[in-house]
């Protein structure tokens, strides 16, 4: 089994703290775990480690303590940014409407030879590449022996803004391997940096750390479009969320609102503006880390964002590493062409894999829902076949999903329980609404296109609003949380319990809390429900 190689150049960060603060550290012999220390002026100092806090003193930090640490490392940059001379550590800082620095977070850098291997193969495919994660995640460290690998067999070149892939000095980490380095002189230029990059160092791979401004996405962008593989990062948690985000979008194609002629609308069964991407992205594969040890793959991001913006999510790749560091890779169900077929009309029966042009079962992908979490409300409520007229059939999908009901969006009338429209659509009496009529299918009339009138809808086809009355079952509660405990904990990024009354949801936090989880609640009564998800 392949071991990581861990080099941190730890004593050089310890060397510029207060010899006391040292001592506690060296104590707690953690090394490997420590992330960073925090100094705060008239607070104590605190270093963080993976699974917890140390205090550092008793004392609170004065500014003689911060301006002794501060003699002791580089100058900061345009950014509040410092390191320490051929190391890989980062001190950033915190300033008073004085300019002073009042506060500063010694970063622990770290070079992990090996991290890169469970995504070895995507690196070398020469795809562009945009790992995502939230801050502290390990992002860096595992761009960094990117850039080792593909230095190995081609022409890289990093673009460093805060010197946080090869460290801090003109002479680049060794853990960056034959890979070269251009420095930018303040982060508003990183932009310019990245085009000077291309232009004048002939690289076939540019490497480049947190993609955060629009011109950014832009000059990444120009240069996917030159032929050359980028390897880059970005703050984030789901390709969900870079959607959503207004200056970063384009990275995977970016979202525009289409008008519909009418007949397409009508054939769609959905409103006449939708949601379509934008632009081919710029990156073809999007690596979502969860944590250090897992990771969710979009193989191809045009084709995750079209069946996205279209409500039917495509199913993504998993890759974890045991215990033992063994490497498990679990491929989704759907692969990516056929999925994008199921966006067209097509759809995953139960149980079978087969296909054909029926319903379309809202089953989410395993990362956003477990049909497993809400089997015990589904042992309650009768599976529907829900068939929209006119009505938005993304956001009737989404409610349904945030409700966790045993609900099917249907394409053929002849299957439908329950039939839904709109008010202005049910008075033109439409060959659809008299054919439900004449099949004696029930008919709920929304007032509007909006989620809250779908989830009114929903609550009253389930029933929802009459179960709050019924004696609390406490282990099949207790089954439930345990249930989505335990998705979580396996990687899921939440999972959302079915709706319950305030007192349920009191027991389920309290058991989310027990299991070191976060939970929150979402929704108006009587739908509202708990969400349980890792911080």
């Amino acid at each position: 089994m392949k071991q990581n190689n861990i080099t941190d150049d730890l004593p050089a960060l310890l060397s510029v703290l207060p010899s006391e603060f040292t001592r506690v550290l060296n104590h707690e012999n953690q090394s490997n775990d420590l992330l960073e220390i925090i100094m705060d002026l008239g607070r104590i100092p605190v270093a963080r480690y993976i699974d917890h806090e140390l205090d550092l003193s008793d004392k609170e930090i004065t500014h003689e303590v911060i301006a002794n640490v501060v003699s002791r490392i580089g100058e900061f940059d345009g950014d509040n940014r410092a390191g320490i001379e051929r190391t890989l550590h980062r001190i950033s800082a915190i300033r008073n409407k004085k300019n002073d620095v009042i506060g500063l977070t010694l970063r622990v850098g770290r070079a992990v030879y090996g991290t890169i291997d469970i995504i070895e193969d995507l690196i070398k495919s020469e795809k562009s590449i945009l790992l995502l994660g939230r801050p502290g995640i390990g992002k860096t460290t595992m761009l960094r022996e990117a850039a080792r690998i593909r230095a190995e067999n081609s022409r890289v070149v990093i673009v460093d803004t805060s010197n946080e892939i090869g460290g801090d000095g003109d002479v680049p980490h060794p853990a960056v391997g034959r890979a070269r380095r251009m420095q930018v002189s303040n982060p508003s230029f990183q932009h310019e940096v990245m085009i000077e990059a291309v232009e004048n160092h002939n690289p076939e791979v540019i490497v480049i750390d947190e993609i955060g401004r629009e011109l950014e996405a832009l000059a990444a962008r120009t240069i996917a479009e030159r032929g050359v593989q980028l390897i880059a990062t970005a703050h984030g948690r789901t390709l969900e969320n870079l959607l959503l985000n207004p200056t970063l979008s384009d990275l995977v194609g970016g979202i525009e609102a289409v008008t519909l002629s009418d007949e397409e609308a009508r054939r769609r069964g959905t409103q006449k503006t939708v949601l379509e991407r934008r632009s081919p992205p710029t990156f073809d594969v999007l690596i979502e880390i969860q944590d250090r040890k897992q990771l969710v793959i979009h193989p191809d991001v045009a084709a995750a964002v079209d069946a996205l913006v279209r409500g039917y999510p495509l199913e993504p790749e998993v890759r974890s590493r045991d215990k033992s560091g063994k490497i498990h890779i679990q491929q989704p169900q759907v692969h990516t062409e056929t999925a994008l077929q199921q966006s067209q009309g097509l759809r995953r029966q139960n149980g079978n894999g087969t296909y054909g042009k029926q319903e379309h079962q809202v089953a989410y992908p395993a990362k956003t829902y477990t049909p497993a979490v809400v089997k015990e409300s589904q042992s309650l409520l009768p599976s529907m076949n829900i068939y929209p007229f006119g009505v938005a059939r993304n956001r009737l999908i989404e409610a349904i999903r945030r409700l966790g009901l045993p609900a099917n969006v249907v394409r053929d009338l002849q299957e439908a329980d329950v039939f839904i429209t709109l008010k202005s659509y049910y008075r033109s009496r439409q060959k659809p609404i008299v054919m439900a009529e004449e099949k004696s299918i029930p008919i709920y009339v929304l007032r509007a296109n909006s989620e809250n009138q779908m989830e009114q809808a929903l609550a009253e086809i389930f029933r929802l609003s009459g179960s709050s009355g019924k004696p609390l079952n406490y282990d099949r509660i207790s089954q439930e949380v345990k249930n989505a405990i335990d998705a979580v904990q396996a990687g899921k990024h939440w999972v959302d319990l079915a709706p319950a009354s305030a007192k349920v949801r009191r027991i389920q936090h309290e058991l989310a809390r027990e299991a070191d989880l976060t939970s929150h609640s979402y929704g108006k009564e009587p739908n509202r429900h708990v969400r349980i998800f890792r911080e």
